[in-house]
């Protein structure tokens, strides 16, 4: 038990460390929590995903968030291990968001491959099929699938220009391509 600001509560060994940090800035209790807390990110990083050199950079970044920015630790709000935890989530968001989306591959055709008379017919025949299918989805769906298929809008962006909430757009597309895939269930590449 520990008496802060006149209210009674149990505190965590590793939160009276980082108020001894936020409010001594003492190099002992960071010591203590970078030596029991340091580990448990890198572990936690790591199975997020991150390889062992990056896990390492972003536990030494994280640790001196929380070295930097203890004067921000409220022990009423949170426990120290939530409160370090959030950094080190946050720091792995941001590092996610920054890499770069990979690039599909593009696939090489064989210059002297000329469709056939099969062929050509076969793709009529689904282009027609998947017309009808379009056409037997509602008109709002339709037109949503076609924004985001064929003009290539981002789901925000079609929110934006149609006036309609995020969720409602990934309604309508989820909804409609699973009634396409209903309707088209026989189609499957050979």
């Amino acid at each position: 038990m520990r008496q802060e600001r006149g209210v009674q509560e149990t505190i965590s060994e590793q939160t009276l460390w980082l108020l001894a940090v936020r409010d001594q800035r003492d190099r002992q209790a960071f010591a203590r929590l970078f030596d029991h807390f340091a580990p448990r990110v890198k572990a936690m990083l790591m199975r997020g995903g991150l390889r062992d050199g990056t896990a390492e950079d972003v536990v030494q970044d994280v640790m001196l968030a929380v070295w930097r920015k203890a004067d921000q630790f409220d022990p009423h709000r949170a426990p120290a291990s939530a409160w370090i935890y959030r950094i080190a989530r946050n720091r792995q968001i941001d590092l996610v968001r920054r890499r770069p989306a990979p690039l599909p591959e593009l696939l090489d055709e064989a210059p002297d491959t000329e469709p056939d008379a099969e062929q050509i017919l076969a793709l009529e025949q689904e282009t027609t099929r998947l017309k009808a299918a379009l056409l037997a989805l509602n008109p709002e769906q339709t037109r949503t699938i076609e924004q985001a298929f064929l003009e290539e809008l981002t789901h925000t962006e079609i929110s934006q220009q149609t006036g309609l909430p995020l969720g409602t757009i990934k309604s309508r597309i989820r909804l409609g391509l699973d009634r396409l895939r209903k309707e088209l269930a026989d189609l499957k590449p050979e």
